[in-house]
């Protein structure tokens, strides 16, 4: 089994926290459309799918970016090379991810026509200011539209992404965000703590003294918040930042988390075959010249040693609700566990090890324990 990822590297505009491989049209090609840098793109993942293993397709998902600023055909495109190319299974699952200002039911019935049957729509807040301080241009009120669209055009799971953290949210702010996104007509959210990255627009406000990150406790207050209010709706976390209704979960990011292969598609996507990991060149142009040359557009790779994949199993593993399993760990390791065992942060089943809710606020922490 091969899953895919397919990287689209292009938004109309950047976000103030994002540090993601990603470019606006205008950044690559004086006045290139979207349209005109697509076709082009697209000729070139086609191109570097012919060197990807033929195995049986499982998942497929395409991220960004901002993949659905793409016309729904030349995504469809990459879908239907890899059908014909490796096949996929019955139950392939499919993902966009998706702005939700960049969606009309037209749009969202062609995507679901070419293929698509799973959509994650970046919602990050349902607060105008908090949406204001990342730095995002979306109309709060258009994620209830895109999501009721997107389940009228068919799509079987729908997913919104969810932001805590920014300067100046309160835990009423987030509790408000999250009672808006549980309303919706969706199966899945994933809620991840705000990151400053070095670099991002965001770091240099914080820098300059213009905004000031919430506090660790505040922090642990909004993760209990929304992991509380998903169990309330039925949604169970699956992994540290992720809540879906049963049979919702999303397969390409468990293959991620399981360590399973996958190949990416695109400039910097990541990929994992066996034991080997490597990774595209970053820049869109740079890809394109490479791939359309004949010329590997891989710029580095690694293999992983025995030890670096137990080590990568139990930082993976530790991260889901069926924990780590005890065979994997050396006594020394299970020994480092026993304090968070004691303390209430790390549960002990028959063969395994898992993290309460408690422990989910200190997974890092723990994880390096256990490794040390």
């Amino acid at each position: 089994m091969l899953s895919f990822y397919v990287h689209i590297p292009y938004c109309v505009r950047r976000c103030g926290y994002c540090d993601f491989n990603t470019y606006t049209p205008s950044e690559l090609q004086d006045g290139a459309t979207l349209e005109i840098v697509s076709g082009d793109y697209i000729d070139a993942v086609l191109k570097e799918l012919d060197a990807a293993p033929v195995e049986t397709v499982p998942t497929i998902f395409f991220g960004g970016g901002t993949p659905s600023l793409l016309p729904p055909k030349d995504l469809g495109r990459v879908i239907t090379a890899i059908k014909a190319r490796n096949g996929v299974t019955d139950d392939c699952e499919i993902t966009l991810e998706a702005n939700p200002d960049s969606v009309t039911q037209e749009k969202l019935n062609e995507l679901f026509a070419v293929g698509f049957n799973r959509i994650s729509f970046g919602m990050q807040s349902s607060n105008p200011d908090v949406l204001k301080v990342l730095d995002r241009t979306h109309n709060p009120e258009n994620v209830r539209k895109a999501v009721d669209m997107a389940r009228i055009a068919g799509f079987q799971s729908v997913s919104v992404d969810l932001i805590y953290g920014a300067p100046g949210e309160s835990l009423s702010d987030w509790a408000a965000t999250v009672k808006e996104a549980l309303s919706l007509n969706i199966d899945h959210i994933s809620a991840y703590a705000l990151i400053v990255e070095e670099g991002t627009k965001l770091a240099a406000q914080i820098k300059r003294g213009e905004y000031t990150m919430p506090d660790d406790d505040l922090m642990a207050d909004m993760y209990l918040l929304v992991d509380q209010q998903c169990l309330q709706k039925g949604l169970k976390w699956y992994e540290l930042s992720n809540w879906s209704k049963p049979g919702h979960q999303c397969r390409h990011n468990i293959a991620y988390w399981k360590s399973n292969n996958w190949w990416g598609l695109g400039p910097g996507a990541h990929s994992h075959i066996d034991q080997k990991r490597f990774w595209n060149v970053k820049h869109p142009n740079a890809y394109k010249e490479k791939v359309f040359a004949g010329i590997s557009p891989i710029k580095d790779s690694e293999i992983l040693s025995d030890d670096e994949k137990k080590s990568e199993y139990i930082m993976l593993a530790i991260r889901m609700p069926e924990g780590v399993k005890k065979a994997a760990l050396t006594v020394a390791q299970y020994e480092r566990s026993m304090e968070y065992i004691k303390s209430g942060h790390v549960i002990e089943k028959e063969n395994a090890l898992a993290l309460t809710p408690k422990g989910r606020l200190i997974a890092d922490r723990i994880t390096h324990e256990m490794l040390r």
